[in-house]
């Protein structure tokens, strides 16, 4: 096997554990607005979502990754708990 086939098996397994990590991400929100139905409490807290952003952000760049895309890439999974959240 050639070195790039190697390196896109590779990718595709990395593709896989993301998926599997944001699906773990969106079990837990989907608690976490359980949680929050009970307590009668909001779902939205813009607060907490700019504070996810921000750590992402910051963790990114420490890592080499370009700001905006990591705030983009970190804005849409967030997005999607949201939504997981506010599902019954």
């Amino acid at each position: 096997m050639s070195d790039v086939a190697e390196l896109r098996n590779r990718i595709q397994a990395i593709d896989r554990e993301l998926l599997e990590l944001v699906a773990e991400r969106v079990s837990v929100a989907r608690r976490i607005g359980a949680n929050k139905r009970e307590r009668e409490s909001a779902t939205l807290d813009p607060g907490r979502e700019a504070a996810v952003i921000r750590h992402a952000v910051e963790r990114g760049r420490a890592l080499g990754l370009p700001e905006e895309p990591v705030r983009q890439l970190f804005w849409t999974v967030v997005g999607l708990c949201r939504s997981a959240q506010i599902e019954p």
